[in-house]
């Protein structure tokens, strides 16, 4: 294993430090078009306790395969 490790003190150049923290103005935009309000009518059922039920099961039998 490696053990180097960096310096917790980073060296650079007053020039550097200064253009890193200048103000830039940073344009942004504002996404009007998503739609959030699609599934929130939708109720949780059978099916997808079903589905979450079996996902588990499959996880489950990938974990004991690899770890045996």
């Amino acid at each position: 294993m490696n053990s180097n490790v960096m310096p917790s003190i980073v060296k650079m150049e007053q020039e550097e430090l200064e253009q890193l923290l200048s103000t830039a103005d940073v344009k942004e935009t504002i996404a009007t078009e998503i739609n959030l309000s699609k599934n929130k009518n939708r109720a949780f059922g059978i099916v997808d306790l079903w589905n979450i039920q079996r996902n588990m099961r499959s996880a489950r039998k990938l974990i004991k395969r690899n770890l045996l």
